[in-house]
Formats: C-alpha cells, structure tokens, sequence
C-alpha cells in the first residue's frame, strides 16, 4: 500500500472525533481545544528511520537529534504555531551504545527551539533505530491556525528559500524550521495569508495536497522555481526534505521575511489538481513530482 493511499484512508474515517478536536489528520498538525473555551492546542509527531532518513555510517549523533526534533518543529510553524514542549520515543537498536549522548543532543535540540523535552519511552529490539518526537504549540495571539484548506482561487503561491538536492547538500539535516519567518508571514500578512504547509515530500506533492484541501486548482510555473545549487526545476519539484513554507496569499508579497527571500512561484485558481507549466510549455501533474512512500 502507498502512504497516500493510506493516508486517504485515515482521513477518511477522522471526521467527528469529539467536541475537543478542531482540526483531525490531514493538516501539518492537530488542532485541539483541552478545555472549553481554553486556547487552541497543536500537535504534531514525526519519525527519523534510520537508513530511510539519514546515513547512520556518515550523520553524527549531533545532526540525528537535530533533524529528529527539527521535522516536527518544521510542522508547528506550517500551522504559523510556536512550539511550546516535547515527547520524545526511541526504538533503539540492540548494538546502539551511545543512547546517554543521543538523548542528551535532543534535549539540548529541543531547548534550542523553545519546546523542552517533557517526556517519552525507550524501548530496544534488531532492527533498525527509530526516533520519534511529538511537539505540541500553540497559535501566535490573535491568530488562528494556518490550514492547508484556506487557499482562494486569486491567491499567489509562494515558497521561502531555496529548493532541491537536500540530501545532496545536506541540509535535510542542516535546516532551519521557519518558526520566525511564519510568526512574521502571520503577523504582516493578516487575514491575506492563505493556506501554508512545509515542504517535506516535495514541493509537487506538498502544493497539491494544499490544491487538494482547499479544492482549488494550483498553476506552478517551472521557470520561477527558485533552485538550489546544481537543482534544477525537477529537483525543485521533487526532491522534498527542504522543510521551507509553501504558503498562498493575496495583495502584495514581501521580498523576503527575516532574511530570507520569498519567491512568488504560481496562482491559486477555480477548479482542482496542481500542475506545473515547465520552460517548454507543457503542463503536467505536479502531484507525481514528490515522496510516497509504499511497501
């Protein structure tokens, strides 16, 4: 089965999960109301598989608790959110003999954005590490979560950043999760901020999963891509691990946000799916450009 496939089952059978579920999968994160008339809760959990997500031979401990705490940093700040704390599981391989190190990186980690380690479980088998971390956050004041559902057909597309080859340049493990820049984006931005998602798997398959929720229809143009270095528009596309914010909005469209430079990369307009125009002028599915994991 595909991941997508499995994904549309789940939402599927999420709808009425009780009175205190806003927002169910389907989103960067959970949306949740603990209390009545208490503030807005976001949740969010990520995995970092080893072999799958880093190279165990060539990523120091450092960089793997990093990246295990930064993917789901990375979805807060998709939902415009700041991380408030974290739980943290590790399925550790029976030979793994540094866990004291690895823990003591994802703490420091998880310190360093703002959403402390508050608990988790350890459990050890022969098969490969898996590390797993919930971050929960919460709505900046006077704002509301940023959904993949809000894009409007007049909306601009627009990435932060730079996209293709992460894995390549390294900077999967490297990245910064744009928690300022979506502070800033929801604050300058107001209500003309649209929808917004991380790109993870891809910036094809993460802007039609946006098209998807919204039911508009997204136009990529290929030639504004704004590529890394040695990617071109296809690695732009599809490479995914970038962790930079697809967001959708209307009016005028700041240059850069906290430094780093935003690029207007397409239109929200009626109708449904996401394509990309590419240099030659062909129109194709944007959707096949992107990770789906299947077994």
């Amino acid at each position: 089965m595909r991941e997508s496939e499995l994904l549309a089952h789940i939402y599927k059978r999420s709808a009425n999960l009780g009175e205190h579920v806003i927002v169910g999968p389907g989103d960067d994160c959970a949306v949740v109301r603990l209390a009545k008339d208490g503030p807005l809760t976001l949740l969010t959990t990520d995995q970092l598989v080893e072999g799958r997500h880093y190279d165990p031979e060539t990523t120091s401990l450092d960089l793997i608790a990093r990246k295990a705490v930064a993917r789901s940093v990375s979805d807060i700040a998709a939902m415009g959110g700041r991380p408030t704390c974290a739980l943290a599981t590790a399925t550790l391989n029976s030979q793994f003999t540094q866990g004291d190190e690895l823990f003591d990186a994802m703490a420091r980690w998880a310190r360093h954005w703002s959403c402390p380690l508050v608990g988790g479980d350890i459990s050890i088998h022969d098969g490969p590490t898996v590390l797993t971390t919930t971050v929960l956050g919460v709505c900046y004041v006077k704002q509301a979560p940023v959904l993949r559902s809000h894009a409007r057909p007049g909306d601009r597309v627009c990435v932060t950043g730079q996209l293709g080859r992460s894995l390549e340049r390294g900077t999967h493990l490297t990245f910064e999760p744009r928690v300022r820049e979506a502070e800033s984006l929801c604050e300058s931005l107001g209500d003309r901020l649209g929808a917004m998602i991380d790109v993870s798997d891809g910036l094809g398959r993460d802007a039609a999963r946006i098209a998807k929720a919204s039911s508009v229809r997204i136009l990529l143009d290929a030639s504004l891509l704004p590529c890394a270095a040695g990617a071109d528009w296809t690695h732009a596309l599809a490479d995914g691990e970038d962790y930079e914010l697809c967001f959708t909005a209307r009016g005028d469209i700041p240059p850069a946000v906290c430094g780093v430079p935003i690029t207007v990369i397409g239109d929200v307009v009626d109708g449904e799916g996401c394509v990309v125009r590419t240099p030659d002028g062909r129109e194709l599915d944007a959707t096949s450009y992107g990770w789906d994991h299947h077994a």
